[in-house]
């Protein structure tokens, strides 16, 4: 069986499993037509560590090995004759993180009232980008997820974001306002909305795609001065999640279980992880002042005893 087959086989499997692979699926192929050529039948460490290091960046060859070593390690339990590199050849891949830039409410609503000055005016276009950064607002969603929604996924109480990041469909409840607004949408959509069974469509009947969205709302930032022109780092659409996420944290009621709280906002952004969800964690004002009171609390409570 030839390197391609075991390729071909192992992408099937995983994707049965739930994974899109798509990335993977194209690195390891790559590598498969890389080994052919020197009539590799198992995985080598020679080619694997000299394929990666091909690639443009000392990160990049990191996450190519890290790709074929996870696939050397499953033929190896099957073979033995298959080899698997250690782990950093290149080093530990550096990952830095992005400044966050959270979004209070108030500058939400800036970003949606600019919203309704889009053209064409009168038309279904600035009511779905005005409702949409909304709904991605007060319930985290991807915007991925909030462009994909069907007429069929809005149900009383609830949303239904149909095969997700991780190939999983979950339900995300509707605080009644919000219910109400949508209401509001949907009765204009009515009117003005096209044929399409998506919920948010522009004046031609369509959905908007995710590159049409991240340009109307770095548009809007630039238009109410919550961002600069140029490359300068800002906001952006994740940003609406990102905040979500934080200020689901702030508003935990008091004596409420934080750890409970996290999993429900875990499943509700629908990570795979729990430890996902803490890198959405944002050291804010309203944050460090009740680990503060918590740790006072703590500490008076045993000096009392």
């Amino acid at each position: 069986m030839t390197l391609k087959t075991h390729v071909e086989r192992y992408i099937e499997l995983k994707r049965r499993l739930g994974y899109k692979y798509d990335d993977t699926e194209t690195l390891l192929l790559d590598y498969a037509n890389f080994a052919a050529k020197r009539n590799d039948d198992f995985m080598r460490v020679g080619t694997m560590v000299d394929w990666a290091a091909k690639a443009s960046s000392r990160n990049r060859s990191c996450t190519k090995l890290d790709v074929v070593r996870i696939f050397a390690t499953f033929l190896h339990g099957e073979d033995q004759r298959h080899e698997v590199p250690p782990r950093d050849v290149f080093g530990r891949k550096t990952k830095t993180r992005p400044r966050p830039h959270l979004l209070s409410e108030g500058e939400i609503r800036l970003v949606m009232d600019a919203a309704l000055t889009l053209r064409p005016l009168g038309s279904i276009t600035p009511y779905t980008w005005h409702y949409m950064i909304g709904l991605i607002a007060v319930t985290g969603l991807r915007a991925s997820e909030a462009l994909n929604l069907r007429l069929a996924d809005v149900a009383a109480d609830s949303l239904t974001v149909q095969q997700t990041k991780f190939g999983k469909s979950r339900k995300v409840p509707l605080h009644e306002e919000t219910r109400a607004a949508l209401n509001n949408y949907l009765d204009m959509r009515k009117r003005l909305g096209g044929v399409y069974d998506h919920l948010f469509v522009r004046a031609d009947g369509k959905p908007p795609t995710y590159a049409v969205a991240r340009y109307v709302f770095l548009k809007l930032l630039r238009q109410t001065g919550l961002r600069a022109g140029g490359n300068v780092p800002g906001p952006s659409l994740h940003s609406l999640r990102h905040s979500f996420a934080v200020r689901s944290l702030e508003n935990i009621p008091d004596g409420a279980d934080h750890s409970r709280h996290m999993l429900a906002l875990s499943v509700s952004l629908g990570h795979a992880q729990v430890t996902h969800t803490y890198w959405y964690m944002e050291a804010t004002p309203t944050l460090l002042n009740q680990i503060a009171e918590k740790t006072e609390s703590g500490y008076i409570g045993r000096m009392q005893k």
